[in-house]
């Protein structure tokens, strides 16, 4: 393959090679891991890195020389934040308070992902308990976007973002609960599936356990419906966990959008900001989705006020995180995780509860929305990425200000939601768009997110 960097081909076009024996698994990932040793220095992809990825890769090699793949993803270099537990790793959560002690079993995705045969490179990083959007931690420090290092990958699947925009792979393992999936996907150009509640088992939960998804994040549409084929699968760890689905999510997805009814959302709930880019890029994707045979019209849904929502669920579970952690590990913590957690956290039970009546009243609103529209198309993020830098001030007003007011209504709701790239903005950073769909029709958004990558497709950061 003269002339093409074997890491930066798509998961399918690798699968496609390794059939032909054209390429093998060892040859991706050595060049997978030359990129992360002349790259990660600037970007801060990792946490760790698995010492056991090229004997992984060489059995997937042995495997497809002998024709029997071991599944979807056989040979295909994957990332898992360090929210997830992989077997033989510590789950550090990006803090210095936790356990270095290994996990002793893979959490249900790298289960997944081991069982297809996937090559896990390494843990990437993540903001600390997957608390905010800028993305640095306390333990592992500034993560960087390879679109411009002086900027933020967004957070808290900062890692994530970073690996997927400098080419670590095609595949990987984001979080989110309350846009830690799409927040980094936006600003780092990526294609970031938050996928329904429960489709994707979580175990063990997280801190934001009643709100959190997993999906993947890639640079392009299909890589994340097939990787989505292999983390959405029952697993009986997770009581949230809905019954089977067992499908290639692929399927279908090239069905477009023509007769499907798209609504275009600009108040999720209250007045969240958006910059000229963000427009802008709504009505380029709107004018697409048009051109595909969809009718776009504007819709409005009868929401409850969900900065207000998601600021006590935010708060109190910070607020009982601080909590459960030994006195004496709690200064270790982020400065900004205790002032949310005292802020925030200090409400009634009932006061909690009617914040939980709320969240209902919020998916039942858009419930009834996508009785009128299949699809809802909005901003991914108010504005481009801040300074990789930048001390966070006031966590409270950059949640709904600055970092995530056009993704949390979606974790609220429990709705499927992707980000997707659509050009750039004026800046020269890339520029998003959301969509949504009805509870449990991530088939939708996948698709949607197809017709727009075919009109504009996801760009590469040129790293050399």
């Amino acid at each position: 393959m003269p002339g093409t960097d074997a890491a930066l081909l798509t998961a399918e076009e690798m699968l496609a090679l390794y059939a032909t024996r054209a390429l093998s698994p060892v040859e991706v990932l050595q060049a997978v891991t030359e990129r992360i040793a002349r790259l990660n220095p600037t970007y801060n992809a990792f946490a760790v890195l698995n010492p056991r990825a090229l004997e992984a890769a060489g059995d997937s090699a042995a495997r497809w020389a002998a024709g029997r793949p071991l599944g979807l993803l056989d040979g295909v270099p994957c990332t898992v934040k360090d929210l997830v537990d992989v077997a033989g790793f510590p789950t550090r959560r990006g803090s210095r308070a936790t356990d270095p002690t290994p996990a002793a079993e893979d959490a249900p995705s790298v289960l997944g992902l081991k069982a297809a045969g996937a090559v896990i490179v390494g843990k990437t990083t993540t903001t600390e308990f997957g608390w905010k959007s800028p993305g640095d931690c306390p333990l592992h420090g500034i993560t960087r976007n390879p679109w411009n290092p002086e900027v933020t990958t967004g957070g808290s699947s900062s890692g994530a973002g970073a690996a997927g925009a400098a080419g670590f792979g095609p595949l990987h393992i984001g979080t989110d609960a309350g846009g830690s999936i799409r927040i980094p996907a936006a600003w780092c150009g990526l294609v970031g599936l938050k996928p329904s509640y429960g489709r994707v088992p979580q175990w063990p939960a997280g801190a934001f356990a009643a709100v959190a998804c997993l999906g993947p994040m890639t640079r392009n549409v299909r890589d994340a419906a097939l990787m989505f084929s292999v983390l959405a699968r029952y697993d009986l760890r997770d009581p949230f966990c809905i019954p089977d689905d067992p499908r290639d999510w692929r399927d279908g997805i090239e069905d477009g959008v023509a007769g499907l009814r798209v609504g275009v959302l600009r108040r999720p709930g209250f007045d969240a900001p958006i910059d000229a880019d963000g427009l802008a890029a709504v009505e380029h994707a709107a004018s697409i989705l048009t051109e595909a045979g969809a009718t776009v019209e504007e819709a409005a849904a009868d929401l409850p006020d969900t900065s207000a929502v998601f600021s006590r669920v935010w708060g109190a579970a910070l607020a009982r995180l601080v909590a459960i952690l030994p006195e004496d590990r709690r200064g270790l913590l982020d400065p900004g995780i205790r002032e949310v957690a005292e802020r925030l956290g200090g409400m009634s039970a009932v006061a909690f509860m009617d914040a939980e009546a709320m969240r209902a009243a919020a998916g039942h609103a858009m419930a009834r929305l996508h009785q009128r529209v299949d699809l809802v198309l909005c901003p991914t993020v108010p504005a481009g990425p801040p300074l990789a830098d930048a001390p966070t001030v006031d966590p409270v007003q950059a949640l709904w200000r600055e970092w995530a007011p056009w993704t949390f209504t979606f974790n609220l709701t429990r709705q499927p939601a992707i980000t997707m790239p659509l050009g750039f903005g004026a800046a020269g950073l890339p520029r998003s768009v959301q969509l949504a769909a009805a509870q449990y029709r991530d088939d939708l958004v996948l698709r949607a997110a197809r017709v727009l990558e075919l009109a504009e497709p996801v760009a590469v950061a040129d790293l050399g």
